[in-house]
């Protein structure tokens, strides 16, 4: 008979080898890195500690400062207000107070405040909270939902203001420039929302052009990412790169992936991953300028930083972090518990 602590350790160990870490995000001083996984619980990494030191003991990745058990289901987005790390779970959304997180009090931390989304009355299913975008200048956020809705919340009283409709299945990710918002969705359409007129104001439908199609995969999107110039989408369909003017794809990636997850424009360069074990690094016409080995054979999440340290880190179906801080290349390995 193995006694409760052996039959304790070997559930952890069984926990972890099916590791996903689906979010994460830096705090507002940029001196932690924050991460969220399946069973609903966040680790929390001291930058500087972690950069300081590649490794304790030989072979022996570092683990979290702190950890806590934020929600009972799947931490499946997250994002940094000055005040608090919000995190989004099935049918809702919580915010959590940053002196407390990056304490020693950590592992006993207590939700702040709590915003329960509506329930589908036909089903009563709680709506997943996919993605999170958070607006400083207007204290606004934006959760993009597995109710094919898009909630606008304001943080002062935690109320949701309105909502914008029109995707007719679950939102995958957003993206926020301005007055200006993106979102991408299982149905194979990128919308752009002014946030002023409150209204949708184009929809591109990248599974219907040929030279992006990738029917074998899907026409879901699930990653976009754009500037006043560019807008950057992937999911089944190809990476690809469009003029905000003409709405015309002006570049298609050739990418060994079988599924977008993660795109981002980044100063000259673009980012991606999805199913495949490398983060990828691109010149707007799709020349390759690295190509970053990853624990994950499926990437969930890529967030960056340049200060206080420039951070850029890699998370998704292990229960290793990748982090380079020069993007080019992985210089060290984090668990995540």
């Amino acid at each position: 008979m193995k006694d409760d602590r052996v039959i304790t350790t070997d559930t952890m160990n069984q926990k972890l080898f099916y590791n996903t870490v689906l979010s994460q995000t830096f705090s507002p001083d940029g001196n932690y890195l924050l991460a969220g996984n399946i069973y609903g619980d966040v680790s929390v990494f001291e930058l500087s500690k972690a950069l300081g030191v590649h490794k304790g003991e030989e072979n022996e990745l570092q683990g979290p400062n702190y950890q806590f058990a934020a929600h009972l289901n799947q931490v499946e987005s997250m994002v940094s207000t000055d005040n608090f790390l919000v995190t989004g779970t099935s049918g809702e959304i919580c915010g959590w107070d940053w002196k407390i997180v990056t304490s020693s009090k950590a592992p006993k931390s207590k939700v702040s405040w709590t915003i329960q989304l509506p329930v589908n009355k036909d089903s009563y299913e709680k709506p997943d909270v996919n993605y999170l975008v958070y607006s400083k200048t207007s204290n606004l956020l934006y959760a993009g939902c597995g109710d094919n809705n898009i909630y606008v919340i304001t943080l002062e009283d935690g109320r949701i203001l309105r909502t914008l409709e029109g995707h007719t299945d679950y939102v995958h990710c957003l993206s926020l420039t301005g007055n200006q918002l993106a979102s991408s969705g299982e149905d194979g359409t990128v919308r752009l929302w002014d946030l002023r007129k409150r209204e949708n104001t184009n929809i591109l439908t990248p599974h219907l052009v040929e030279k992006v199609a990738r029917p074998a995969l899907g026409k879901w999107i699930g990653a976009v990412d754009f500037t006043e110039d560019w807008l950057l989408c992937g999911g089944g369909p190809s990476l690809s790169l469009w003029h905000m003017r003409t709405m015309e794809a002006a570049t298609v990636f050739d990418l060994p992936d079988e599924g977008i997850h993660v795109a981002n424009i980044y100063e000259e360069r673009v980012i991606a991953a999805g199913a495949a074990p490398h983060v990828y690094h691109l010149t707007y016409q799709g020349d390759m300028l690295a190509k970053v080995p990853t624990s994950s054979n499926t990437v969930c999440s890529i967030v960056y930083q340049e200060t206080p340290q420039k951070v850029f880190s890699i998370a998704g179906s292990s229960n290793n972090l990748d982090v380079c801080t020069n993007f080019n290349y992985r210089e060290l390995m984090l668990r995540f518990a």
